[in-house]
């Protein structure tokens, strides 16, 4: 019987249980798109990754939700990462020790910073930001419950941006009401579906730590529950706040999974050089909470 090893890691935590889970195959080869898709929905976790060989970088990795593949998610190249450190298939003699893994959109970098060979954290470098069709503030409320133009950051319009994958991010002014928003799924479907993106993130510029930068949600209209952590749309969101002044700080604390009783934190490294942002990045930590394998005929 055909059986593959598969591992679950929560990343952005270094507690079991909160979090955002990730399933990871560590070795993929020989996997048709279809066994991966039926791997991603047996699992049924937010996404699942598959890591093989590549002749590009360090090594290949795919991602899958249970519904469709992903170009590039951070919260599985934070796990896989961890996941390659963990059992010993990248090493860990240095501080900072860079791997290069080949994605759907090219091939970039991940530093793992480590602590007497342990790895500590895992920093990833997302893609250059691309700023895209804008949404009316007044469109985009009307798809929350109670919720009004006002309610989102003045003078401001939400927009499609991406820094790997492409999210409609908008802002709002309270974590109150970043608390209480519901869905209008009809209405959010036809919104992101005219913009050419699967899920809104909403943030808001603080969260339940007094140093925290940023709190965010993922809003998909067809999800069937809420995902703890996006590293790409956080890095999506970061590029957002930076372009529009809504903060001049180069490192931000991030939250995102309180609102799922699943905490997660992360850090956002944000440069820019003669005004232009040249680099986003986003690091966290991982916890490795399950190991076995799944059964295939």
């Amino acid at each position: 019987m055909n059986k593959r090893r598969v591992l679950i890691l929560d990343a952005f935590t270094d507690k079991p249980f909160l979090g955002n889970p990730c399933g990871v195959v560590p070795d993929a080869a020989g996997l048709t798109d279809d066994e991966m898709q039926k791997i991603a929905r047996e699992l049924n976790l937010p996404e699942t990754s598959f890591v093989m060989k590549s002749d590009k970088a360090d090594f290949r990795v795919r991602y899958f939700t249970p519904r469709y593949e992903l170009g590039f998610a951070g919260h599985p190249t934070i796990a896989t990462s961890y996941m390659l450190a963990l059992e010993g298939m990248t090493g860990l003699e240095k501080p900072v020790n860079t791997i290069t893994l080949e994605f759907n959109i090219g091939v970039l970098p991940v530093d793992l910073l480590a602590n007497d060979g342990v790895p500590d954290s895992a920093v990833m470098t997302q893609s250059s930001p691309v700023f895209c069709d804008k949404v009316e503030t007044e469109e985009l409320a009307a798809c929350f419950a109670g919720f009004e133009a006002a309610d989102f950051l003045d003078g401001i319009q939400p927009q499609v941006v991406g820094t790997g994958s492409k999210f409609l991010i908008a802002g709002i002014k309270s974590l109150e009401k970043l608390a209480a928003m519901e869905m209008n799924r009809e209405k959010l479907c036809a919104v992101v579906d005219r913009v050419g993106v699967n899920a809104a993130y909403v943030f808001t510029p603080y969260g339940f730590d007094a140093l925290t930068g940023m709190h965010g949600r993922l809003r998909d209209p067809r999800g069937t529950f809420e995902d703890p952590f996006t590293g790409a749309a956080v890095g999506a969101a970061g590029a957002y706040m930076v372009q529009y002044g809504l903060t001049d700080k180069e490192e931000i604390a991030v939250e995102q999974g309180n609102f799922v009783r699943r905490p997660g934190h992360g850090t956002l490294y944000i440069h820019k050089d003669q005004g232009e942002i040249s680099s986003v990045k986003l690091g966290g930590r991982a916890v490795k909470v399950s190991d076995g394998f799944i059964f295939m005929e």
